[in-house]
């Protein structure tokens, strides 16, 4: 490998990471936020409780990166993250999700460069290191969205993780006609 290629897949390793260490503290936030009963509150039957985001999280990382990158035993059950209706405590949930990030990160560190192109077989799918680490990063952040909603419509108020644009007053539709 280049020695770009190799500064290339260290600086993506460690985006990854950083990614991952920017999103969990938020989604921990969201968690102390909530009640024990509002962590399982589901806004309708077609939609996933914060709760089931975790332990989903939990899955999906585990599976692609712990896993599928680094070779520990697949024993996730998919169906399950959805089932579940609580009560699993917050406590155990945010235990559970800081250990996997954790680990995750772990492997990504230590993950060689060399091995971001390889193919490996993972849920199913094939795909390379690389993809798989984009994947669950794309992943972590679109859920974390998702519980981040999900406390705000509990609580009504803005979560301060990142500053809202002050309110400008629309322009009439005929104005904006050239």
């Amino acid at each position: 490998m280049k020695a770009n290629e190799l500064t290339l897949a260290e600086a993506f390793r460690k985006e990854a990471v950083s990614g991952f260490e920017k999103y969990l503290p938020r989604i921990v936030d969201c968690l102390q936020l909530l009640s024990e009963e509002e962590i399982w509150w589901r806004p309708n039957e077609a939609s996933n409780s914060a709760g089931n985001l975790v332990l989903h999280l939990c899955g999906n990382v585990r599976q692609w990166i712990i896993s599928g990158l680094g070779g520990e035993p697949d024993t996730r059950e998919r169906d399950k993250e959805f089932a579940e209706r609580g009560p699993i405590s917050r406590r155990l949930l945010i235990g559970r999700l800081k250990k996997t990030v954790e680990e995750a990160c772990q492997t990504i560190s230590r993950f060689p460069a060399e091995a971001l192109s390889r193919e490996f077989d993972i849920q199913g799918y094939r795909a390379s290191g690389l993809v798989a680490i984009a994947h669950v990063y794309e992943h972590f952040a679109y859920h974390t969205g998702q519980i981040i909603y999900l406390a705000k419509l509990k609580r009504g108020n803005d979560l301060g993780f990142t500053r809202l644009p002050a309110a400008k007053p629309a322009r009439p539709v005929a104005a904006q006609r050239p």
